[in-house]
């Protein structure tokens, strides 16, 4: 088996899918690593460092898709990218198909096994989705804290107050990972917080972990409209594994808002809540709409590559190592946890949420793995 990890290059995105330590680990199994030139310098990684943990270094992107098996990445691939994937290729990364047409096209042509991160599934959990989450959690509110600066757009109001002054309000849609982890950082920075989720287990949860600056309500309809019309920071992080995010704020909704409210769409990679976002870059992070001010980054962690890519090796070595040792069917068949991350394989649809999405012919996993 040859492992494939090329050099990201969706815009400002930093990460790199492995660590030199991971690099390491699956050497010593007798797996042979090859990376792309340069792919890891911005998460702190020189090429050296690679190369003394055993991987080989390659100049470009062509030649490691041409020589390897298994393709390691951390984003999804760009259309640049799609000449390169072809039928005897597994290819394992952040997809978030859901939001898009043309990848889910791109990959069923390629007839290349394509497995999701984000849907992995140990019981109720996402396991390769929660490190992510909770560095998008938290930078969502140190985004939104920014941008509610004045000079940015936003209200001009420090998130926690001084003596003598009243916090901000911050709305938080949804309490998952990113959801509570936002939470988290916002009561942090002293501001008023609410979260809104439909799970009551969940709220009794977040009621005893939570400081008592932090409100749980059970989200409706009603409450999110009563909400907006208060808060000066919403952060939305609702997610429905492998199927677009359903949109909780729409363009009608904005005019009950405050002028300079800061909208952060955790949820973009996935389409989106907000009926108003658009995907955003690092560069170019942020869009004022009727005076609201939308930040939809599809890559939060990135900016954050040392943090986020430590915690993602950390994360998906277990299932890597496990692919490379038996093949991705083997290792399907032997680890029921991964058999939700088969998104695509050789042109059918496997995921349940993407066939009905795009209109395709839903293929059971059994008639794949033969069990």
């Amino acid at each position: 088996m040859t492992i494939g990890i090329p050099r990201e290059i969706k815009p400002q995105e930093a990460r790199v899918a492995i660590t030199p330590s991971g690099v390491f680990e699956l050497v010593q199994q007798k797996i042979t690593v090859l990376i792309e030139e340069n792919a890891g310098l911005l998460s702190g990684f020189s090429n050296r460092s690679y190369q003394n943990a055993g991987a080989e270094l390659i100049p470009n992107a062509k030649s490691l898709y041409e020589k390897s098996d298994t393709i390691i990445k951390v984003k999804e691939p760009l259309t640049e990218e799609y000449q390169w994937i072809k039928p005897q290729h597994t290819v394992f990364t952040y997809f978030h198909f859901a939001s898009s047409r043309q990848l889910t096209e791109a990959m069923l042509q390629s007839q290349a096994t394509c497995i999701a991160y984000e849907t992995i599934k140990v019981g109720n959990q996402l396991p390769l989705l929660v490190p992510m989450s909770e560095v998008a959690g938290r930078l969502a509110t140190q985004q939104g804290a920014k941008y509610l600066e004045s000079p940015q757009g936003g209200a001009g109001i420090l998130l926690g107050g001084v003596p003598g002054t009243p916090p901000a309000k911050v709305l938080v849609l949804g309490g998952g990972t990113a959801g509570t982890e936002a939470a988290r950082i916002a009561a942090g920075m002293g501001a008023q917080v609410t979260i809104l989720d439909t799970n009551l287990d969940r709220l009794r949860q977040l009621n005893e972990m939570l400081p008592p600056n932090v409100v749980v309500l059970f989200s409706s309809a009603d409450q999110i409209h009563k909400e907006i019309t208060q808060s000066h920071l919403i952060i939305g992080t609702v997610l429905i594994p492998g199927d677009k995010a359903p949109k909780l704020i729409t363009k009608k909704m904005l005019s009950k808002m405050k002028k300079g409210t800061v909208l952060v769409d955790v949820a973009i990679d996935q389409g989106g809540c907000f009926e108003t976002s658009e995907p955003t870059t690092h560069k170019d992070p942020i869009r004022i709409v009727e005076g609201i001010v939308h930040y939809a980054v599809t890559n939060m962690p990135g900016a954050v590559p040392q943090t986020a890519t430590a915690a993602l090796t950390n994360t998906t070595l277990p299932y890597i190592k496990q692919i490379a040792r038996h093949g991705w069917k083997e290792a399907c068949r032997l680890n029921p946890h991964l058999q939700g991350g088969l998104n695509l394989v050789k042109g059918q649809v496997l995921n349940k949420e993407i066939a009905h999405l795009f209109d395709k012919k839903y293929t059971p996993l059994q008639e794949i793995l033969h069990f």
